[in-house]
């Protein structure tokens, strides 16, 4: 049987994804056993085997959408976005409330967090917009109507819930703007529309607390972040406090798969720091520094892909769906090391979680059907020149 008649798209980022997925598993049985002993008795195998199912439902989802023809994302993107609005609006007011924040709702008994829906719904669909209108992006309201309208609106309704996110987001459609050839000036205007949108919200937020309770919690942690060691409150910077513990106690080689003691203070060692247990256990060298070069080899060999591709919706959206893993997976690794403040975003393939997990897979599934299809035509236009030659002959 022929694997390569079936898995198409560049090989290295099948292999990526593989790799990041089989130390997935391992991070993840081992940072689960609180978690294990709060819900299941101490049973770590459940979770695991959960784990491993979604592993498993990700990589089938990127083969299939790895298979279809990456033109069918750019009109899907028009129908996401309009889904994507209503649901984020329901999760907004009436999803589940996790730590003040409403980001997930519960469909036929399984929980859905509809940002991630949201996020590559909007990525390919700007792209979309600029590919289309491309002789158009001088017109300033144009750019705003129909390209950073609808991105206001997605990452507004993320905003109240999830700053990060929603920053990730507008910062994404940036930058396919940007390489979509969109006026620098139009891209400066709309960070200053932007800029003037936050600052009303932490108004709002800062004058009515029960409004916008998330609004205190980002306060908190911005100044937890640049107060100094000895002026942070324990209580309130609990979470950066045991995952700098982690990484101190792995040192260069780290304690041994499963010998992590951190797992057992960190409330998100599954999730948020799982980048802290994985370089607890395994140290800086091996653990922390192959995980950053795995990443930057995907964004080298998805940036590889977007310049190969001879379509502009191609190359944009390969550029945006790589960017966004990419900057999501060294936002997550910045706040592990404490480079940055607590933002709850997941490690892409690493975290354990549901619907983060599919919706990478099926980003990356739609950047290898980019890669497959620039390859198929390769091939086509060099038997064509090979044939040519030889009639020449």
């Amino acid at each position: 049987m022929n694997v390569s008649g079936f898995i198409k798209g560049d090989k290295v980022i099948w292999v990526i994804v593989v790799l990041l997925s089989l130390l997935s598993l391992l991070a993840v049985y081992s940072s689960i056993v609180a978690l294990a002993y709060k819900h299941q008795n101490g049973d770590t195998a459940a979770y695991l085997f959960k784990h491993g199912r979604l592993i498993l439902l990700g990589l089938f989802l990127m083969f299939m959408t790895h298979r279809m023809k990456y033109v069918y994302f750019s009109r899907i993107s028009q129908i996401m976005v309009i889904i994507s609005v209503p649901l984020l609006l329901y999760t907004l007011l009436r999803g589940s409330n996790i730590n003040e924040a409403n980001r997930w709702i519960a469909i036929a008994g399984l929980t859905f967090q509809t940002s991630d829906f949201a996020k590559l719904a909007l990525i390919m669909y700007v792209a979309r917009v600029v590919t289309q209108r491309q002789s158009e992006l001088d017109n300033f309201k144009l750019v705003l109507l129909h390209i950073m309208l609808p991105a206001f609106i997605v990452c507004g309704l993320i905003l109240p819930a999830n700053f990060s996110t929603a920053a990730l987001l507008l910062f994404t459609c940036l930058i396919i703007m940007f390489i979509g050839r969109v006026p620098l000036k139009h891209i400066f205007k709309v960070i200053g529309i932007a800029i003037a949108g936050f600052a009303l919200l932490l108004l709002l937020g800062h004058f009515f607390p029960k409004l916008l309770p998330r609004v205190h919690l980002w306060e908190i942690r911005i100044e937890q972040f640049f107060a100094g060691e000895g002026e942070q409150d324990p209580d309130k910077s609990y979470q950066s406090n045991h995952a700098k513990i982690a990484i101190a106690t792995g040192g260069l080689a780290g304690k041994g798969a499963g010998n992590s003691s951190e797992r057992n203070f960190l409330p998100q060692a599954y999730s948020d720091f799982i980048y802290a247990i994985i370089i607890e256990e395994y140290g800086s060298i091996i653990g922390g520094c192959i995980v950053v070069l795995l990443y930057i080899i995907l964004l080298y060999r998805a940036v590889r892909v977007a310049t190969r591709c001879e379509r502009t919706y191609g190359t944009l959206l390969a550029f945006g769906i790589s960017f966004s893993l990419i900057f999501q997976a060294l936002i997550n690794m910045a706040v592990a090391v404490n480079l940055l403040p607590v933002t709850g975003q997941p490690l892409p393939f690493l975290s354990m979680g549901g619907t983060s997990l599919l919706f990478s897979s099926i980003a990356v599934g739609v950047i290898l059907s980019i890669s497959r299809e620039t390859e198929a035509k390769e091939e086509s236009d060099a038997q064509l020149e090979k044939g040519g030659s030889i009639a020449t002959a």
